[in-house]
């Protein structure tokens, strides 16, 4: 098989794993729901979940249409980073547990989780790191710099202008009425 097929079954992987989050998210939602879990930043979700699949779509057409070469160092360099991402996702994930969730939902009365990478007040939104990582390291397995480029100024847009202060705004809103109780 050819470096490009090898390519498309690697971001094949990537998006079923996509997929299992989405339902992983959805049985979050429900459960969260259940709980009095309030949604935030309904707004911008659409345009993420487009952004998030047009990135993968781009890395396929930008190899195949512009034949980009598989140049090794980079290649191999790129999947060790986007492995370290995944198991960074994973370990997320993992300290999250039913709170994690693709959309901004806050449970009242849950405590904020402070542990796992969440523990790094440095670092607030490790998972957002793992996805500007991933949206540099995936393109580049096989050289589409293109891909890389604009989806990691579109998701730094869509993060900094609309995700984290939607984010931060909905945990705000949990300490405030903690403090309040």
């Amino acid at each position: 098989m050819s470096s490009t097929g090898w390519y498309a079954l690697l971001v094949l992987a990537i998006g079923l794993w996509r997929l299992v989050e989405l339902a992983i998210s959805r049985r979050n939602l429900a459960w969260a729901l259940e709980r009095g879990g309030v949604e935030s930043g309904q707004g911008h979700f659409p345009a993420m979940v487009a952004l998030h699949t047009a990135f993968l779509a781009g890395c396929l057409v930008e190899v195949v249409a512009l034949d980009r070469p598989f140049v090794p160092v980079l290649g191999w360099t790129m999947l060790v980073v986007l492995v370290a991402t995944q198991a960074l996702r994973m370990w997320c994930m993992h300290a999250l547990g039913r709170q994690w969730n693709t959309r901004v939902v806050v449970v009242p009365g849950l405590p904020r989780v402070t542990g796992g990478p969440y523990r790094y007040r440095w670092l607030p939104h490790p998972n957002y790191l793992v996805v500007a990582v991933e949206g540099v390291a995936l393109p580049l397995v096989h050289g589409a710099w293109v891909t890389a480029v604009v989806f990691t100024v579109l998701n730094g847009v869509l993060l900094l202008r609309y995700r984290i202060p939607a984010e931060d705004a909905a945990l705000a809103r949990l300490r405030d009425a903690r403090a309040g109780a």
